[in-house]
């Protein structure tokens, strides 16, 4: 691995954990009337994009940042969806 694509993995892990945070509140209070529901779907989308384009390029850390991403982006706004 060189170095940039280890600057690539870091960017991916920090942009990618996030998500994280806003996932675990939503779970625990299952209070989802600051998250947009607009907003996340558009990001969600956004995320599915960069996953086609990181698979055609073969580009790992852009593949794992947004399975990731997409895994949780889809749990926020399915619970959005869930609790509106």
């Amino acid at each position: 691995m060189d170095w940039i694509e280890a600057i690539g993995l870091l960017a991916a892990f920090c942009t990618t954990i996030s998500l994280l945070p806003q996932a675990v509140k939503i779970i625990r209070t299952k209070n989802t009337t600051g998250i947009s529901l607009t907003m996340y779907s558009i990001f969600t989308f956004g995320i599915v994009a960069w996953l086609v384009y990181g698979l055609a390029r073969n580009i790992v850390p852009v593949i794992v940042a947004n399975i990731v991403s997409l895994i949780l982006s889809t749990m926020i706004l399915a619970l959005k969806i869930r609790h509106k």
